[in-house]
């Protein structure tokens, strides 16, 4: 099957990356064929002399360009080929639409970190796409990280929870890391330890039978520092901070 990639944005080029260790052939399209020729020898894959070129070509065709784009995209090419779309808040209705068809469709939603091939990444489909069709898509999604099957409707908390959270980790770390440098460290030390720390205690979570509560009750003993501190963290709202970012993130989604 040859893939071909309209839009080549730093979440395409990840995918790609991770697809070249498979069997798909790809073949790629962006804004000039002079970018589309940079882009592609930086890859290590063919690119096609514009957009419609690579409709031609493709089996399956990947769109990758901001959301704002696609009505002037859709406007200006015919496509007869199935689409996997990775634009957010652009439902499956709306693609069909903006197609003026009746086309296989399936919609992605992958988050940053495909950079490294650990992308969490949410998929569905329309009616019109096959089982075979729908299992190639997941063995691309499975290229750069894990894979959920959901329904369209629960997208919008998906992209709270796996596609916005690593922000909101981030901004955790780094006041985190603001408060080691209070304290001494330098801030290169001190979010190298909290990174280090983060990123073990997730690994932890997911290779044990722990809940994230079982295991925090391993870490806070009666009386010590650590329920010292989560205490302390509650005299903030810390929880209920957290689930408001997240429910204003699912409320920004559904109104994109």
């Amino acid at each position: 099957m040859k893939i071909g990639f309209i839009g080549i944005g730093k979440m395409a080029g990840a995918i790609i990356t991770g697809l070249k260790a498979s069997n798909f052939d790809i073949i790629i399209s962006d804004r000039t064929v002079a970018s589309s020729q940079d882009k592609a020898e930086a890859l290590g894959v063919a690119y096609a002399k514009d957009h419609q070129d690579l409709i031609q070509q493709a089996d399956l065709v990947v769109i990758g360009i901001k959301p704002q784009m696609l009505e002037n995209l859709f406007g200006e090419l015919a496509i007869n080929k199935p689409i996997l779309s990775m634009c957010a808040g652009v439902s499956l209705d709306k693609l069909a639409s903006l197609t003026n068809s009746n086309l296989p469709i399936i919609r992605i939603m992958p988050n940053l970190n495909a950079q490294i091939l650990k992308s969490t990444t949410a998929i569905c489909r329309n009616k019109q796409v096959s089982d075979q069709l729908f299992e190639i898509a997941q063995s691309i999604t499975n290229a750069f990280g894990t894979t959920f099957i959901l329904p369209e409707k629960d997208f919008d908390a998906f992209t709270a929870l796996a596609g916005s959270s690593p922000a909101y980790m981030l901004a955790l770390l780094e006041a985190f890391a603001m408060a080691g440098v209070k304290h001494g460290f330098t801030k290169q030390d001190a979010i190298a330890m909290v990174t280090q720390t983060m990123a073990a205690t997730a690994e932890n979570l997911l290779l044990s039978d722990d809940t994230p509560t079982s295991m925090i009750d391993k870490i806070a003993s009666p009386g010590g520092t650590t329920i010292a501190g989560l205490v302390d963290l509650e005299k903030t709202g810390f929880a209920a901070s957290a689930i408001s970012a997240i429910e204003a993130t699912i409320e920004k989604s559904k109104n994109f």
